[in-house]
């Protein structure tokens, strides 16, 4: 009985062993180069209705500037 008590412990003391030495490392390094983000904002249609604005605007003040017949009222 002995014999099998001593084998028992040899057996879970290599188990222990063994799954120490497999137990997995993790490093945690900063990287060499800078993190770079793309942001594809588009700002398209912002500067269309700029622009929009400003030429219904210049159209009011002076349609014979742009070639144009003067309207009667707002323009749309």
């Amino acid at each position: 009985m002995t014999t099998t008590r001593l084998r028992r412990a040899l057996a879970a003391g290599s188990l222990v062993a063994a799954t120490a030495a497999c137990a997995p490392t993790v490093k945690i390094e900063a990287p060499d180069k800078p993190i770079e983000i793309n942001l594809n904002i588009k700002i398209e249609q912002e500067v269309r209705v700029k622009l929009d604005r400003d030429l219904d605007k210049a159209f009011q003040e002076d349609p014979a500037l742009f070639g144009t017949a003067p309207t009667k009222g707002k323009a749309q």
